[in-house]
């Protein structure tokens, strides 16, 4: 593996404000079972779910403001805003400019909606680190947020929730952590889709832990640290996407990492796959914890499929920024339980004709 394979900013960027909203209502994994005859039990116990007036934009406003809270900067110093997602509430309308709007960063700024499953929020970063690693911009907010989706009875029940997380990037002296570069690894895998006018997504099965989240991750994982010259010794703590509370923990296993180095935590174990949010709300769950001069691995995966790396060195800014907005564990905390038929009720999953 040569270095060839690692991107680099022509000019060093890296995180200046990160935030993440989880909505408060939890379905609990029991619930499920119970409804669906005990059918896919494992280790999550429950899932953030959407109440019925939030929506994908409605958690990637909240997840922003959070950001944008961290980073101090005005909110019309933004040169772009894109928002990564899979369950959007328009069809043909942007989610970006509702964000962009309700922030006061509009007019002038770029805004877009980007797409790849679970790795879009990571997309949108790579695309606002090489915006302002170009010179173009000094400041590009990317978010990366989504709604709950499962076919009722299905798998996905128990682990596709809702929620988001934001990241303002900026230029490295002002960052609270620095991107040391990235690598991204895609390949035409069809693991999980959706085709136009279905109203849930499909999947396969077990095809979605190899050779698509596996394989990819690995691959992406593999050629940052070879670029970079780094071991898994050298990281604090490892980031992948989490779907299930197993499949990161396994990714650990197999890159070399310690089971405590790698943190699904309460991300993936308390409330579920935030699908978009998936990587980078497990980022900021660390970013909530991590220590000046330490190091840490993001790996995203997203279905069809691909994963983005990215290794960060943490700065002193960290600890003053904190504090500025609430934390992820903030918003564990604040939870209202709710059956299968609020749950089915909120999520729309009971059609009216």
């Amino acid at each position: 593996m040569t270095t060839q394979q690692v991107m680099h900013p022509q000019r060093p960027v890296g995180i200046v404000g990160y935030g993440s909203y989880v909505p408060m209502y939890r379905l609990p994994n029991l619930e499920v079972s119970r409804v669906w005859h005990g059918r896919g039990r494992g280790p999550i116990k429950e899932k953030a779910v959407a109440g019925p007036d939030e929506d994908t934009a409605t958690i990637a406003i909240e997840a922003a403001r959070n950001a944008m809270a961290r980073a101090g900067i005005a909110p019309e110093r933004l040169r772009a805003v894109w928002v990564g997602s899979e369950s959007p509430p328009y069809a043909v309308k942007p989610t970006s400019t509702l964000v962009a709007e309700a922030l006061g960063a509009t007019p002038y700024l770029l805004a877009a909606d980007l797409e790849f499953a679970c790795k879009a929020g990571t997309e949108a970063l790579q695309a606002a680190m090489g915006l302002v690693g170009s010179g173009m911009a000094d400041y590009a907010l990317a978010i990366g947020a989504d709604t709950a989706q499962g076919r009722p009875g299905d798998e996905l029940e128990y682990t596709a929730a809702s929620g988001g997380t934001a990241f303002v990037v900026g230029p490295a002296s002002e960052a609270l952590a620095v991107c040391l570069g990235s690598v991204s690894y895609v390949t035409d895998t069809p693991d999980f889709w959706r085709r136009a006018y279905q109203h849930y997504p499909s999947h396969g099965g077990r095809f979605t832990g190899e050779p698509a989240y596996f394989h990819h991750i690995e691959s992406a994982a593999r050629a940052l640290m070879e670029g970079l010259n780094l071991q898994p010794q050298d990281f604090a703590y490892a980031v992948f996407h989490q779907p299930n509370v197993k499949f990161p923990e396994r990714m650990g296993e197999i890159l070399g990492f310690k089971p405590e180095q790698v943190r699904p935590g309460i991300v993936s174990n308390v409330i579920g796959n935030t699908y978009a949010g998936g990587a980078i709300t497990g980022f900021s769950a660390v970013l909530d914890l991590v220590k000046p001069g330490e190091r840490v691995l993001v790996v995203s995966f997203g279905s069809g499929a691909g994963s983005d790396a990215t290794a960060w060195e943490i700065t002193p800014a960290i600890a003053a920024r904190r504090d500025r907005a609430p934390r992820l564990a903030d918003y564990i905390a604040r939870r209202v339980e709710i059956d299968y038929a609020l749950y089915a009720r909120y999520r729309h999953k009971i059609l009216q004709h």
